[in-house]
């Protein structure tokens, strides 16, 4: 016989309860995995972070280490360049690159690139006159650029000194574009996104607080400071074919004339006849008349001995008189005497890589003709763009005697880089006047260089890199900046 069960209503109840206990646990345990794999994917990714960190951090340490090296490798780099100059032609001017022991996984090895840059090819603004900074804002299209009293160019000579160029922040009216450069399309009219973008570059490029030289002319020797250097010292000049410049007598009219010098081009202005000496021989000398006036001396006629019978004039200053007169002709007055020069443009291209104006060890702010840039080149007072080309053309061209440029170093060097300021006068339009001008403000070589160097993974990106700028004036080459980037 077929017996069904029927639960009861307190039966039902209890088993719903049951159920529903079933299911609470069932959603709670579903909960707890929940967190449970939301706290372990946390973790987890807690942990790869920590790994990529402490990855990054010692990629980073190492590639840190690398760009040091680099920069270690630059300082005996330029230690060793024994040069008597510094040109784009040499090999600290192209990319250096190298590459030292991973000292954690053996076997690697970690690449640094450094780049050199003179920082006599920019402009000083630290020593550079007034003109000439407004000329550089002009270049670079911020001519208009006023702070409320005085112009820009004018408050960044009363903010001087500056101890790097960043701090040129801090001058009434400079800008962030002023300092940092901007980008503007190449193409007028268009927009940067219609067209191709050149940068216009920034203070910060192209000027400098570090350009320094040593007083010493090619050989090492230190100059003569002609401001004060006594009269045997002015005989003892050599010039072409090793041939005196100055005779006493010449040495002497230098010497009454050099309150006058303020540069070193000067020295083109100063005459053999000094006023002194021409009061003294005014009532002994004439252009024309008799020859019977006895103890008067013509000077349209006169030979070198005639004219040494006059007080203050030697044999050296009695050619420079016929020598004149025989390229400018007859004396029009007894005054024109005093025209006379007391050196040629030739002679003083011969000396002027071993005098100066003053006795300072160090010469701050000097442009370095071998590395300027033309658009730097032509801030020169006296220059423009042609003859800033000029210049560029002849210290890239081939060198007549490439034997003699080779001989100063022991690698290569492409060009034909200046080894005296001198030779700037060989230059096609740098004539005797420009010269003068330019004279004692540049130079052929450099003793600071910013140096930036860069540790770099394999696919050539940068990972670290340091910037610094480095003196090798001295005996040993010193840091006189330095930023870990």
């Amino acid at each position: 016989m077929l017996c069904l069960f029927r639960p009861t209503p307190s039966t039902l109840s209890k088993m719903r309860r049951s159920s529903n206990e079933r299911g609470l646990s069932l959603v709670a345990t579903l909960w707890i995995l929940t967190i449970l794999s939301v706290l372990a994917t946390q973790l987890l990714h807690s942990i790869y972070l920590e790994r990529r960190v402490q990855a990054n951090f010692t990629d980073r340490t190492k590639y840190n280490f690398a760009a040091k090296a680099g920069f270690e490798h630059t300082i005996a780099v330029l230690r060793g360049d024994r040069t008597p100059f510094d040109s784009l032609g040499e090999d600290w001017a192209s990319t250096v690159e190298g590459s030292i022991e991973d000292g954690i996984t053996d076997g690697d090895f970690l690449i640094y690139q450094v780049d050199i840059i003179d920082e006599s090819s920019k402009v000083n603004v630290n020593t550079v006159e007034v003109d000439t900074i407004q000329r550089l804002l002009d270049s670079i299209g911020y001519e208009n650029v006023q702070s409320p009293n005085q112009s820009l160019a004018d408050s960044i000579v009363a903010s001087r000194p500056f101890r790097t160029v960043r701090d040129l922040a801090k001058v009434p009216g400079m800008t962030t574009t002023l300092l940092y450069g901007r980008q503007q399309p190449s193409v007028g009219g268009l927009t940067i996104e219609e067209s191709e973008t050149q940068n216009i570059p920034g203070l910060i490029e192209i000027t400098t607080v570090h350009s320094v030289d040593t007083n010493t002319d090619a050989s090492g020797q230190t100059r003569l400071n002609i401001k004060n250097a006594e009269s045997q010292q002015l005989v003892q000049l050599r010039g072409n074919n090793n041939q005196p410049v100055f005779s006493q007598g010449e040495a002497d009219s230098l010497i009454q004339q050099r309150d006058s010098i303020g540069n070193i081009g000067d020295i083109l202005n100063l005459k053999a006849i000094t006023e002194q000496t021409f009061n003294s021989i005014r009532d002994r000398i004439r252009t024309d008349g008799s020859e019977d006036n006895e103890g008067v001396v013509n000077i349209n006629t006169a030979d070198a001995n005639e004219f040494q019978t006059l007080d203050g004039i030697d044999e050296g200053i009695a050619n420079r008189i016929i020598d004149h007169r025989n390229t400018q002709g007859n004396f029009q007055n007894v005054d024109a005497i005093k025209d006379v020069n007391l050196v040629t443009a030739n002679e003083f291209k011969s000396i002027v890589d071993k005098i100066s104006t003053t006795d300072d060890e160090i010469l701050n702010g000097l442009i370095n003709v071998n590395t300027a840039s033309l658009e730097i080149l032509q801030l020169l007072p006296g220059m423009d763009e042609s003859k800033a080309q000029a210049i560029i053309t002849r210290r890239e061209s081939e060198p007549e005697n490439s034997q003699q440029t080779q001989a100063q170093s022991q690698d290569e060097i492409e060009g034909n880089p200046f080894t005296d300021v001198g030779q700037l006068l060989d230059v096609e339009g740098i004539d005797p006047n420009t010269f003068q001008q330019i004279a004692g403000l540049v130079t052929y070589r450099s003793h600071g260089f910013l140096v930036e160097a860069a540790g770099v993974d394999a696919r050539g990106r940068a990972i670290a890199s340091c910037t610094g700028v480095v003196d090798r004036t001295g005996q040993a080459v010193t840091i006189k900046y330095w930023r870990q980037n």
